[in-house]
């Protein structure tokens, strides 16, 4: 059954159409990668799915919510739909467990003894519960983005976004989330990451997605997008060296 159901989303800054019909359509438990140059679209996708870019015609759905730029609408599906971005956007004078319990006890009224213990359940599955009273700072990038993954996963979200969250990091620090995340899809998270990790898409996600102006350009299974892309502008992408 479809959890995501992106149908001809059309998207423009002014005179500038960003999203040219886009439709897409995700089941739960999927892993759906979305590749393409910079500027092709992805990430204003990913953003339209969780309402932070309004679009100009279409509709999305996502885990039963009708995606609408009414902010009591907003409030109720990003509690089901959690976004992970390029930068942490972790509270500096926060501790790492005071980041991940803000959100559920101010948006979903979770008592501080049982927020406590969801920051120790999320702390384990991206294995930082060591790190549960350190403050960002002290924390490395690599840290620091998977204590965001975990801050997402406290809300308890039946879909997952990543946008480039890997890019700012070092190939060590990427290795470590990559793993997290790939843990994610094992237990049935259902994930639409933009990432520039071709190896990681072709072996985590189940379909893959090539954007190109604006346009799903290609889509398939992963591993046969990869092994046999049937478009030239797929196989040029992936002939230029990106990894």
């Amino acid at each position: 059954m479809s959890v995501v159901a992106i149908d001809q989303v059309h998207k423009r800054y002014g005179a500038l159409e960003v999203l040219k019909g886009v439709s897409l359509s995700v089941d739960t438990g999927q892993v759906v990668a979305i590749i393409g140059r910079s500027g092709s679209g992805k990430s204003t996708m990913l953003r339209c799915i969780n309402g932070l870019e309004a679009f100009q015609s279409g509709s999305i759905t996502v885990a039963g919510h009708d995606v609408q730029q009414e902010p009591t609408k907003l409030r109720e599906l990003r509690k089901d739909v959690g976004i992970v971005f390029q930068s942490y956007n972790l509270f500096p004078h926060l501790t790492v467990s005071q980041n991940i319990t803000l959100s559920p006890r101010i948006t979903q009224g979770v008592k501080a003894a049982d927020a406590e213990v969801i920051a120790r359940r999320v702390l384990s599955q991206v294995g930082l519960l060591e790190k549960f009273d350190a403050y960002p700072d002290m924390l490395s990038g690599g840290q620091q983005q998977r204590v965001a993954i975990a801050r997402s996963l406290a809300m308890r979200p039946k879909v997952m976004l990543f946008d480039e969250v890997t890019s700012a990091l070092d190939p060590e620090l990427t290795g470590e989330v990559l793993l997290v995340m790939e843990q994610l899809a094992k237990e049935g998270m259902t994930m639409l990451l933009v990432t520039h990790e071709m190896s990681f898409a072709r072996s985590v996600a189940d379909l893959t997605v090539f954007m190109h102006q604006g346009k799903i350009w290609e889509a398939g299974p992963s591993k046969e997008l990869f092994e046999r892309p049937t478009t030239a502008e797929l196989q040029a992408f992936l002939a230029s060296g990106v990894k």
